[in-house]
């Protein structure tokens, strides 16, 4: 196990210098600079554009700008902004914790959804309660997550007069305004989430039952209830771990579109906004941030299935 927690930690390097090349790349390629952006509103902060991109250290070499980038990172320093060269890091340190508590939240909600009704989908198969579980994931799966979020905040207004709160209240100065509007965000983003856990987890669920150690189980006399949950459950939960550990990456393009829509101040939105006004070190900065969350929640995954299955081991 040491010597494979070695290596994943030794492929995280080219991981991460991939994904922020490629976006250090691809934010450049965007028309429009953010000195072209910056003088549309400051028109006498300076009169030569190329003055101004020197600057900003926006006239080096591409090659030299990201290794210069990549050594802010080493000192622990994410950059200032283009347009108000504020600490990258403040911003960051002050939304992430909102970006974390929707993404948990929506990910409780699909679990709370998805694993009992996968459960009882594969032990009642073939049955009413089976094709109505069934149905409602495939539901879950084909219904956007955008237009279901424009959709519950347009139709309350015109049918009862009623809006979800848009303006953001932290948790700490009052929890039930925070949960009140992050909970439609959260429900939105783990209804996206939970229609293919539901249907993986019917499926495994299904392959585990027809296993000689569980009909020898019955044979005992077990209860279905332990049965049910822990001799078949913790083995079909492997693959379900697996497709968790996938769904971050789905969980913070999620948070990206939800924040936008519920005016909620998280890092969704703050790339989004860094996008529109080409501001490059906060773009890069988010994108490492979610890149280091995805990969390390990948390396949670795979130290879970030693516990889930004794039989894995990592050579």
């Amino acid at each position: 196990m040491q010597r494979y927690l070695l290596r994943r930690f030794v492929l995280i390097l080219p991981t991460l210098i991939g994904v922020t090349l490629f976006v250090f790349a691809m934010i450049r390629f965007l028309p429009g600079d953010a000195v072209s952006l910056m003088l549309e509103d400051y028109r006498g902060y300076a009169k030569d554009l190329e003055d101004l991109r020197a600057k900003l250290g926006l006239t080096l070499p591409f090659h030299e700008q990201y290794f210069n980038w990549v050594a802010q990172i080493a000192r622990g320093d994410l950059g200032n902004s283009l347009r108000d060269q504020s600490p990258v890091i403040e911003e960051i340190q002050r939304r992430i914790p909102i970006t974390v508590e929707l993404g948990l939240l929506g990910l409780i909600i699909s679990i709370l959804i998805s694993i009992p009704l996968g459960v009882y989908s594969a032990v009642r198969q073939d049955t009413l309660s089976d094709y109505i579980a069934r149905s409602t994931a495939t539901g879950f799966l084909a219904i956007p997550g955008f237009w279901l979020a424009t959709l519950s905040i347009t139709l309350p207004s015109i049918w009862w007069k009623w809006t979800p709160p848009l303006r953001y209240t932290q948790f700490a100065d009052d929890p039930a305004k925070n949960l009140a509007q992050m909970i439609l965000p959260a429900l939105i983003l783990g209804i996206g989430l939970s229609g293919a856990l539901m249907r993986l987890t019917r499926t495994q669920m299904l392959e585990v039952l027809r296993q000689d150690y569980i009909r020898t189980a019955w044979a005992k006399g077990f209860a279905e209830r332990v049965v049910i949950f822990r001799h078949a459950l913790k083995n079909a939960f492997i693959p379900v771990a697996t497709l968790l550990g996938l769904q971050v990456s789905v969980l913070i393009s999620g948070t990206v579109v939800l924040e936008s829509i519920f005016v909620i101040p998280g890092m969704g939105r703050f790339l989004l906004d860094a996008i529109n006004s080409r501001d490059y070190p906060q773009v890069q900065a988010v994108v490492f941030i979610f890149a280091l969350l995805i990969i390390f929640s990948n390396l949670i995954v795979d130290i879970l299935y030693a516990w889930l299955d004794p039989r894995i081991r990592y050579s």
